[in-house]
């Protein structure tokens, strides 16, 4: 099987750069009319160009693609939709949308501003909730859409000095677990992309010998899967070096208390079995939660549900 998207229209952000630009170049590769999104600013947000999205809009070309270039700026709602308004207008939709523009301002959270913290919310975070407000509409009106959000092993296993692109990161696991069950009514599929790779956001993080095995080239893959006619819904999928791998949130069975013992010395004494990780499961929604709570309280009080 060969995964291609001819007579697709992908939109990826922070295109102009390390994980978008390769992102943008394999889709392209691969049959998708490609706009190649890029406020181009420095690495904290800064600044702004055209020039890195023209750039890789002349890669794209010359390797006999199609592509355009765009400036918006994702966490400006009135830009984003502007670009998918003009997509729409020459291309007839956008199909496919890999949200990737992010920013690092990392300091420790004792030092950390609160415009810096803002500020990466607003990009990160904000910003792909933008872009997927963009696109919504018309993916549900032709009931297909395919949407990769971008989230970070900082954000899901935490990492020093990143509070607040670790806050914003792990936001994207709470959008796409809500557009996924939203989305699917419409064939609109909702997956999360956690990448390791050398780019100029990890550039200064890790050793030479490192990074020269963590090609942005490496991620791509992944994301094109999740971008798929056949792609699942609600996964997040790590990938980087050429590993590949699924990340689950699990919940423990954990025990139900009688009312006698709702202190919190009591689930002190039970912790281990609240604790136990060797029935967890990953709950597939909200109500999940609440029915088992209400089940396991049930089945203590000896009523029948």
């Amino acid at each position: 099987m060969t995964i291609r998207f001819d007579g697709r229209v992908a939109i990826v952000t922070g295109a102009g750069n390390g994980l978008g630009r390769a992102h943008a170049l394999g889709l392209a590769s691969r049959g998708a009319k490609v706009v190649v999104n890029d406020f181009g600013g420095a690495r904290d947000g800064t600044g702004g160009s055209l020039t890195p999205a023209e750039a890789v809009v002349e890669e794209i070309r010359k390797a006999g693609g199609v592509a355009m270039a765009d400036g918006a700026d994702v966490s400006n709602f009135a830009q984003v939709t502007a670009m998918v308004d003009r997509v729409t207008r020459e291309w007839g939709s956008v199909d496919l949308l890999c949200a990737n523009a992010g920013i690092l301002r990392d300091k420790s959270f004792g030092k950390m501003e609160v415009a810096d913290f803002a500020k990466v919310l607003d990009v990160h975070l904000v910003g792909t909730f933008y872009c997927c407000k963009a696109v919504w509409d018309g993916m549900r009106e032709r009931n297909y859409g395919r949407i990769v959000v971008t989230t970070s092993s900082s954000g899901l296993y935490g990492n020093f000095g990143q509070a607040n692109y670790g806050a914003a990161k792990t936001g994207m696991v709470g959008l796409m677990n809500v557009l996924a069950e939203e989305g699917r009514k419409n064939n609109i599929r909702v997956n999360t992309i956690s990448p390791t790779a050398a780019t100029r956001m990890t550039e200064e993080l890790l050793p030479p010998q490192a990074l020269a095995l963590m090609k942005p080239e490496a991620i791509t893959p992944a994301v094109e899967f999740l971008l798929s006619e056949d792609a699942p819904t609600r996964t997040i999928m790590g990938a980087g070096a050429g590993s590949f791998a699924v990340i689950k949130i699990l919940e423990s069975e954990g025990i139900n208390l009688a009312q006698s013992d709702w202190t919190p010395d009591a689930i002190a004494a039970h912790f281990a079995e609240i604790s136990d990780m060797s029935k967890a499961k990953a709950l597939e929604g909200a109500f999940q939660q609440t029915q088992k709570y209400v089940e396991q309280a049930a089945a203590r009080a000896g009523i029948k549900l």
